[in-house]
């Protein structure tokens, strides 16, 4: 007797009999409808009447499979959609929906086109497994035992329907995470929406039209979208050297820079740092970037952005306003932080535009919706905690008349005033028991006119002190308020449209008060009736005469959205 049968021999039978039972049912249960195994890559028919019935099968099991399997169809496919297309398929009686009879049909030719053309609509074609979709079209329409094989045709179609419906997704929501500011109505788009959407573009045989119907009606986005094709048309969207900034090892720092600096078409020689400050100092100049033919943060973070990085930059902000309602109210403020701008918008006319300055990037400008509510003609500018905290607090430990020079009073809760140099501030490391104010006048930060809005940051648009500032190209110099350049003719307007909407002429607003208030220097407080709504927004990149105009990412929050969302992208 060998070991092995003695092994055997002296195995308990009941434990054996059990294990054998349990295994019996479990091959009984796989056999019963083959739940949970794999359904097979190739099933080929004889005749081509065949295929049709064979795939509709075939879409039976493989929708199967992914219901087991979260929507996975196999290792390099994941249906995101799986639980609408359950619903499609089902409904129709798991026939297919893009084929005929081994031959694809108008609706499957005219999804393809737009996932191969779907850039145009800042999407990216790898998102809708395009280079499956181009290995199975290809093959299918090449080769004869392909067209044969009805679980290639049963693949195919769950993957169209599921792109069908990723893409109306992705145009309708967007791929950017709702937040505090979205202001589109989630609760009216619920999958009864995108499934329609499906059954009008196969009944109509019309795919892209119905696909548009699912992307934003607003301006800036049907501007910038227009914009898309010429800009693909003029650039390469190609892999770029990054730099590595810091990097201890100068000698690789310098073959990057020298490296990305000749991508960009610059005239350096490898080795020659003569060439490459030249080169660095006119693309700062081109850049508007202090000019120092060094290598530094702000140069590098420039340099490391390519096309494919541009694009990216497109596809947020397009996805930033399908964040926003469908339409936008009558009249409306928008400032977009990174353009440095303020418009005023009424009835779809850009009634003013006007230069700007934002929150530098460690006091941000926050993004916000809200209404103007009143203005103020030289008011008086109470410190936020933050920057007592960063500035005052410190400013003061060093010098006790920091606040005089300032022009800045302390009050106590008791609203009188208190002298410095009777405080040890010492004593406080993050904050003071006490209020910073700097009185109104010429010099006050918030200049002689303030727009309130409601808000949590205590932030405002006013009018500045600073008015040389607007000479600048990169205004984001404020400690988060917005500073307007033309607070004039925005005060103007909000009295014009309070005295045409008044209900009683007799309470309507007179533009002569204003000007002899701050004729006179006097702080009053004038009531918004009509109170406009206010955006507040981060759009890097917009639409501008056909062309797109890309802004410095000056908080970086592209940046961070593209890492997080974009990241792994390949170049289409």
């Amino acid at each position: 007797m060998t070991p092995e049968t003695r092994n055997l021999n002296n195995f308990p039978v009941l434990p054996f009999l059990f294990i054998v039972l349990i295994c019996y049912g479990m091959t009984a249960c796989n056999d019963t409808g083959n739940r949970g195994q794999k359904p097979p890559d190739s099933v080929v028919v004889k005749k081509p009447e065949q295929a049709d019935a064979k795939a509709s099968e075939l879409l039976q099991k493989f929708l199967q499979y992914t219901d087991e399997n979260k929507g996975k169809l196999n290792d390099s496919v994941q249906l995101n959609q799986w639980e609408m297309l359950k619903k499609i398929y089902t409904e129709n009686q798991y026939q297919p929906l893009w084929s005929d009879k081994e031959k694809w049909n108008s609706v499957a030719d005219s999804l393809y086109s737009f996932i191969d053309s779907s850039k145009l609509y800042g999407l990216f074609p790898s998102d809708y497994y395009v280079s499956s979709l181009a290995n199975i079209f290809n093959g299918l329409v090449a080769d004869t035992i392909h067209r044969r094989n009805a679980a290639l045709w049963a693949r195919a179609d769950l993957i169209l329907t599921n792109d069908y419906l990723a893409i109306a997704r992705d145009l309708k929501l967007g791929r950017l995470p709702k937040d505090s500011i979205t202001l589109r109505v989630d609760s009216l788009i619920t999958d009864s929406v995108f499934l329609q959407n499906f059954h009008q573009a196969i009944l109509e045989k019309d795919v892209r039209g119905n696909l548009e119907a699912m992307e934003p009606k607003l301006e800036g986005y049907k501007r910038l979208k227009a914009a898309i094709p010429s800009y693909i048309d003029s650039v390469k969207f190609t892999a770029t050297t990054y730099i590595i900034y810091p990097n201890k090892d100068s000698a690789a720092l310098a073959n990057q820079t020298e490296k990305r600096l000749a991508e960009l078409g610059f005239t350096v020689v490898p080795g020659d740092t003569a060439t490459v400050k030249a080169a660095l100092r006119k693309y700062q100049k081109q850049k508007d970037f202090t000019v120092t033919g060094r290598v530094n943060e702000k140069t590098v973070r420039s340099l490391n952005i390519n096309e494919w990085d541009k694009f990216k930059r497109i596809a947020i902000t397009l996805d930033r306003y399908k964040m926003l309602p469908d339409t936008l109210p009558t009249r409306y403020i928008w400032v977009n932080l990174p353009s440095y701008y303020m418009q005023l918008w009424d009835t779809d006319t850009l009634f003013m535009q006007s230069k700007i300055v934002v929150g530098k990037p460690d006091t941000r400008t926050p993004v916000l919706t809200s209404k103007l509510t009143d203005m103020i003609t030289y008011p008086q500018w109470t410190i936020p905690e933050s920057i007592v905290a960063k500035e005052v607090l410190p400013g003061l430990k060093k010098d006790t008349n920091y606040l005089a020079k300032k022009g800045y009073s302390l009050i106590d809760d008791d609203g009188d005033e208190v002298n410095p140099h009777t405080v040890n501030w010492f004593r406080y490391k993050k904050g003071i028991p006490y209020k910073v104010v700097q009185g109104s006048g010429d010099d006050n930060a918030l200049g002689i006119l303030k727009f309130n809005f409601s808000n949590k940051y205590s932030v405002y648009l006013h009018d500045t002190n600073q008015r040389y500032y607007f000479k600048n190209t990169v205004r984001a110099l404020s400690h988060g308020c917005v500073r307007v350049q033309e607070w004039d003719k925005l005060a103007h307007y909000i009295i014009r449209n309070d005295s045409l909407n008044a209900t009683n002429p007799a309470y309507a607003f007179k533009a002569d008060s204003l000007k002899a208030w701050l004729v006179r220097k006097e702080k009053h407080v004038i009531p918004i009736r009509s109170r406009i709504p206010l955006f507040i927004r981060y759009y890097t990149v917009e639409g501008k005469d056909g062309k797109i105009k890309f802004y410095d990412d000056i908080y970086g929050e592209d940046r961070i959205l593209s890492e997080r969302y974009f990241a792994n992208k390949p170049i289409d």
